[in-house]
Formats: structure tokens, sequence, C-alpha cells
């Protein structure tokens, strides 16, 4: 299998923005000050609220509603020509990376991406780097795209071609992406 310098690169930011040990990673509650006691408060912003802050964006730009995931989408993809030992390494890697990520996949038209992005701006997610628009073979393009929000980074890709489009959104937190060893950055290279 070919994997292109682009879809290495989107993979990974998902899997390096999302990788932290499970305790605290993307919860909606935050210890107390005093740890002896089991009591918790909301966190400011988690993984559900990047999740409804998602979804009301989606839903602004007239698209359904609940598409979106919570956790790492990773079990399909642990297949291949992969020894046992290396399958259950990403496993664990994709469990561990689960509170830290929300994403959604669609193949509606550009347009409507567009649409998503700025309902996610209204929301207060701010534009990272700038856009990157690359063409592709034939009428084809390549779009990528960043936006940050209170400890949260969101990818944005979408591939328009000649038959079909697809975006694709993830939005990891950031203290996810600091945890990932050089070794897990190896097996996902490989994946």
């Amino acid at each position: 299998m070919r994997i292109t310098t682009a879809g290495r690169a989107v993979r990974m930011a998902a899997v390096a923005a999302g990788a932290v040990l499970v305790t605290g990673c993307g919860s909606e509650t935050a210890p107390s000050a005093d740890a002896s006691t089991a009591v918790t408060s909301p966190a400011a912003f988690g993984q559900k609220t990047v999740r409804a802050d998602l979804d009301a964006a989606l839903e602004a730009a007239g698209l359904p509603e609940g598409k979106t995931e919570m956790g790492y989408p990773a079990a399909d993809r642990l297949t291949g020509q992969r020894s046992v030992a290396e399958r259950q390494k990403l496993a664990a890697l994709a469990e561990r990376l689960s509170p830290c990520v929300v994403s959604w996949k669609s193949s509606e038209p550009r347009r409507r991406l567009d649409l998503v992005l700025s309902g996610l701006e209204a929301r207060g997610w701010k534009k990272g780097e700038p856009y990157k628009e690359v063409p592709m073979t034939g009428s084809s393009t390549y779009f990528i795209a960043t936006y940050k929000k209170q400890g949260w980074t969101l990818g944005v890709r979408h591939i328009s071609t000649e038959a079909r489009d697809r975006s694709q959104v993830m939005v990891t937190e950031d203290t996810c992406f600091a945890q990932v060893t050089n070794e897990e950055r190896d097996l996902v290279e490989a994946w």
C-alpha cells in the first residue's frame, strides 16, 4: 500500500494529537483541588463540548446532526500485514486516544464543508495555519485546514475528484499530542 505524504501527515496528526493516557484526557470533568475526595467539577471544554460545537456547525450548514463520533476511529484499520503484537499495540493506542478525539466524515461537496467551517468560526474556533488547496490529477483538488479552540486542534481535509467528494474532520486534544512517543509515531507511520 502506498502512503502519500499528505495522507501520512493527516494520519500522524490525528494519532499524535490524540495520544495520552486515559486518565484525565478529554474528560468532561476535572479533579478537584482536594484529590482525596471524589468530587469533580465540570471541565471548561472537553470532548462532549467539542462534539456539540461540531454538531451545531453541521446543523447550521444544513447537514444531519449526530454524524460525529467520539473516540479514535481506528478499529477498522488494525488489519493487514501486522504481527499480533503490533495489532495489540495499535489497539491499545487507539483506546488511549479515544477520549481525546472527535471526528466526522462526509461525501458532501466542498461548499457544504465551507459552511461547516463558517459555523465553527462562529462558535469561536480560530483558523490555524492558512488553508492549503493543492491541485491533484485532472480537476481533482486536496484541501487542508486547521482550527484551534481552548486546547483542541481541528484538522480538516477535503478531497474533490470528478467522481466524488470526501471530507474528514478530526478534532484532537493538544495535551494528547505532546504524549505520543517516538515508538508510537513509528508504529503509526507503518500503518
